[in-house]
């Protein structure tokens, strides 16, 4: 199967159910099928078949859901690309990944050496002119997107997963967050990133419909779509829930309508995630993972007490293991590096092998993280790998240091950084985001109340933000550029 094949089966089974909703205008499946249909076909007119790289560099649209569904309907390779990039990102990421053409928007695409196509009336004409007749009979070792990274610095790393491993993806959708045909889901995040584009791709291939209600957009807005379209289900990255927060809530949960409230990426406090499912929706779910892993382990509402601190339990058909430099697993309890392994799984990152061997060995996929289980299968973080500051000799993880931070009711967010440090090799240095009213030393003696002192900052500075990537994650490589150069 493909993931094509179930969009056909609703197209069947219920026409005229709503696929897609955009501003005013609405396509059932009936119609949504077509136009992939037309679309996958107009595309095989343009040269494209199947195994080839497309690159998609599009507006958050019907458009460009009907792209990505035409591309896997054709057997095509799907190439996300950010509208934010610049030129020249565009062309050599596009180059080094080998598209043999870019679909991009009107006016927004100049690249001498690449074959692009612009989504006009022109485009349109020649879709519906189409015969729709193509239907790509691979199977689900097909590979279907190319799963990128969210950074431009240089060629972000991808693996290519295959409609086989994406459809295990919406099986953790349907199994574990307990999406179903009768949800309507707010698309409310970039389809660029990973998990934008899986839960709205993900929505359709589970009969449910996407209400497009694209960024940029004030909170309350936010609350105000999710409301008038009744939805069931939303995604929001970290740094738009904080935003939330700060709305006022006097009739109870700002979003308290939803099924489920998911958040995925950047890593919530406890404190936050006890605040989200009081002020925001007690139906709140967490999801760990990665864009280039899928899904590791969820975190339910019910999931309390010590184990709040967590970021839960593994997802369905999902193994985790927590390992020593060697491999070797450790007990629980213990802190080592975090491997998972699913039907998901890539085999590596496309054209960069040596990535490859430090991410993806044996079926296992190593996200970087470090952390340990508990006895109940329950996975905690300790921070990043590179992340972790050794002081003369001493592991150190930032996230224990944070947490101790984020307690003092006057620090509002906090990251640690390694210093490097001629006499210890490195130095710790926190930089907070406060509600005004502390000082530096008042926040070295919160810390000294809780933490060894081999643990306490050697400095914290003060920020009006921290630096964060477009679905909220600590940008800690800035922060450390900042840091002054350390004598002794």
């Amino acid at each position: 199967m493909t993931i094509t094949d179930r969009l056909a089966d609703h197209a069947r089974r219920r026409p005229d159910h709503p696929a897609v909703i955009e501003g005013l205008s609405r396509l059932t499946y009936s119609e949504f099928d077509w136009l992939v249909r037309r679309t996958a076909s107009h595309l095989r007119g343009l040269g494209v078949r199947a195994g080839d790289i497309v690159g998609v560099c599009l507006a958050d649209s019907a458009d460009h859901l009907v792209v990505l569904y035409a591309l896997a309907r054709g057997g095509a390779v799907i190439l996300p690309m950010d509208r934010r990039w610049t030129e020249a990102e565009r062309e050599r990421i596009a180059t080094f990944f080998g598209a043999v053409l870019v679909v991009h928007e009107v006016g927004e695409f100049v690249a001498d050496n690449l074959r692009t196509i612009t989504l006009d009336a022109a485009w349109r004409h020649s879709v519906a002119a189409s015969p729709g007749d193509i239907d790509f009979t691979g199977d689900g070792d097909v590979p279907l997107v190319l799963s990128l990274s969210s950074g431009t610095t240089g060629i972000p790393k991808g693996p290519l997963h295959t409609h086989a491993q994406t459809m295990h993806r919406f099986r953790v959708y349907e199994e574990s967050v307990g999406m179903g045909p009768d949800d309507r889901y707010l698309s409310a995040i970039p389809l660029y990133f990973g998990a934008g584009r899986g839960f709205a791709m993900g929505t359709v291939y589970l009969g449910g419909t996407v209400i497009f209600f694209p960024p940029p957009y004030e909170a309350e807005a936010l609350v105000s779509a999710v409301i008038e379209h009744e939805a069931s289900c939303v995604l929001l990255v970290p740094t738009i829930l904080r935003r939330l927060l700060e709305l006022p809530n006097p009739n109870g949960p700002l979003l308290g309508r939803l099924k489920v409230l998911i958040s995925t990426g950047a890593t919530l406090h406890p404190e936050e995630r006890d605040a989200i499912l009081d002020f925001l929706c007690p139906n709140f779910v967490n999801l760990y993972g990665s864009t280039e892993g899928a899904s590791a382990t969820i975190l339910l509402p019910e999931h309390r007490g010590q184990v709040f601190r967590s970021v839960g339990c593994p997802v369905v058909d999902t193994a985790v293991e927590i390992v020593d430099d060697e491999d070797q697993l450790v007990p629980a309890g213990a802190v080592g590096r975090i491997r998972y392994r699913s039907a998901a799984t890539p085999d590596g990152f496309y054209r960069n092998p040596e990535a490859s061997a430090e991410a993806f060995r044996d079926g296992w996929f190593y996200p970087g993280d470090l952390g340990y289980m508990d006895e109940s299968g329950f996975l905690y973080l300790t921070g990043r790998s590179k992340d972790m500051i050794i002081r003369g000799g001493v592991n150190i993880f930032p996230t224990e240091i944070e947490e101790t931070l984020l307690s003092h009711t006057r620090v509002r967010d906090t990251a640690v950084v390694a210093w490097p440090s001629p006499e210890m090799g490195e130095e710790i240095a926190a930089f907070v985001v406060t509600n005004g009213g502390v000082t530096e030393a008042e926040l070295l003696a919160h810390c000294r109340t809780t933490l060894a002192p081999y643990k306490v900052p050697r400095s914290v500075f003060f920020i009006d933000d921290l630096p964060k990537s477009g679905v909220g994650k600590i940008q800690k490589y800035v922060l450390a550029q900042r840091l002054p150069r350390l004598t002794r």
